[in-house]
């Protein structure tokens, strides 16, 4: 430790960029020679799959016992399970932002949903100031496409083609009904710039695109994004998968878990045709959710609070990662890690060189899954949201409301966020609390205001 002080001192740089350099050169050693001894003939494809508000709990691997989720549990049993697993926003379009660039959102002004195309002439968007994980890999020869919903900009300029991705096939908004694609609560369906005159449901429709683009470009290295707005509301769900769920009693939770089976097929889906292809080893996969559930009828069990929050519920999430002979089978990582790393583990992955006008929150997290770096990826994690402002230092989880006070928690031992125990921990309140209003000053304003009135949980 005191030689890394000692280099990052002369090199005049910061902790967090100096253990990013380090992280992003393990990551390239890694894989270029590749875990196992195992030498890749070419850069592998990516899929990174998004479920939309799906709860901690409500994944099969995670525990519970009336979900069916074999195929998403899969993922797990072929590489890794995040137990702290996190995204950056407990709201879905600054979630994906972040997710697209590997940034805390907050940076670049991306603080709120966005509804409307534009509000008094600021487009509601990922700021065209911001470089794309499809940019980024298509500098590197990658075939992308995007599959589902999108969230980061319905203007010209701002759509899914214009940040990077050859193919669009989805929704540009919010939300979407499954089964009336006329238009739908949120814009109609788009193939490219066109709407299109889908007839399937939407989850099945989302996986056959899906589908036939692994076929289509199997033959070279592609990422494919496929953003499942399931299990988002509205709770529409045909027969064939509420049958599935005979003894679930509750009308709206059998609703759930039958959308939630629907994706799964989905996933499975996906799966069988990189095998089928005979890519499923060339091929890094992963899956989360945008943000916790929210609503009486999901899980975020065992933590406290819900998607809108920065409670655990609303920002620990179902997290995976697989990626045959280079990630080890069945592993279950502790340490806290956040959906900000995607964009630098796949871009390691795919030998894309990041920006170099920037810095980036997430770190390549292939060096620590393989036991090169022995450290947890993070110092701290920081959010920021509408009910204060939060910071995660190893077990520990600080929380301050909006109004100032402070609370510490014992994150590992007390996952619902239940006994505060600043008084007998005041050295490390002040602690994460600097190391937080340092991070909350280097936050840009946002750039449009909050579309909607959202209740603050306690």
């Amino acid at each position: 430790m005191r030689i890394l002080e000692s280099i990052e001192n002369r090199m005049n740089i910061s902790r967090r960029d100096f253990m990013s350099s380090v992280s992003a050169a393990c990551c390239s050693i890694l894989v270029k020679g590749c875990a196992n001894n195992a030498k890749p003939t070419r850069p592998p494809s990516v899929i990174l799959i998004l479920s939309d508000d799906q709860g901690y709990a409500d994944i099969g691997v995670q525990g519970p016992k009336d979900v069916l989720t074999p195929n998403m549990d899969s993922i797990a049993q072929a590489g890794v399970r995040f137990t702290d697993g996190y995204v950056s926003s407990p709201v879905c379009s600054p979630s994906r932002a972040g997710i697209m660039t590997g940034r805390y959102q907050q940076r670049f002004g991306h603080w709120f949903n966005g509804y409307p195309p534009s509000e008094n002439g600021v487009h509601l968007g990922l700021p065209l100031s911001e470089t794309t994980l499809a940019q980024l890999l298509k500098t590197a020869g990658y075939h992308t496409g995007l599959i589902g919903k999108w969230h980061l900009g319905a203007d010209p300029g701002y759509l899914p083609q214009d940040r990077g991705f050859d193919e669009f096939f989805g929704f540009l908004r919010s939300l979407h009904s499954y089964t009336n694609w006329e238009g739908g609560i949120d814009g109609p369906i788009y193939r490219g710039r066109e709407p299109e005159h889908e007839k399937e449901y939407l989850t099945e429709a989302f996986t056959r695109e899906a589908v036939d683009f692994i076929g289509r470009n199997a033959e070279t290295p592609f990422f494919l994004y496929l953003c499942y707005n399931a299990v988002h509301t509205p709770l529409e769900v045909p027969d064939k998968y509420l049958q599935r769920h005979p003894d679930i009693a509750d009308p709206e939770r059998r609703k759930y878990l039958a959308m939630l089976s629907a994706m799964d097929d989905g996933i499975g889906a996906v799966l069988d045709k990189l095998k089928e292809c005979r890519i499923a080893d060339d091929t890094l996969v992963v899956f989360l959710s945008d943000n916790g559930a929210v609503g009486q009828t999901v899980s975020n069990y065992p933590f406290r609070g819900a998607k809108k929050t920065i409670r655990e519920g609303g920002l620990r999430v179902p997290f995976l990662m697989q990626w045959p002979k280079h990630i080890q089978a069945g592993q279950v990582y502790r340490e806290p890690v956040i959906a900000l790393d995607l964009f630098p583990t796949i871009a390691a992955a795919a030998g894309a060189v990041l920006p170099k006008d920037r810095s980036y929150d997430g770190v390549c997290l292939l060096p620590y899954l393989n036991g090169e770096i022995k450290n947890p990826p993070h110092d701290m994690l920081f959010w920021k949201w509408l009910e204060g402002e939060a910071a995660r230092s190893g077990k520990w989880k600080l929380f301050k409301s909006k109004e100032g006070i402070l609370s510490l928690y014992d994150i590992k031992n007390d996952a619902g966020e239940t006994a505060d125990l600043s008084g007998a921990n005041v050295g490390i309140v002040k602690h994460l609390d600097t190391a937080l209003s340092a991070w909350v000053s280097q936050l840009a304003p946002p750039l449009w205001t909050q579309g909607k009135s959202y209740p603050v949980s306690k």
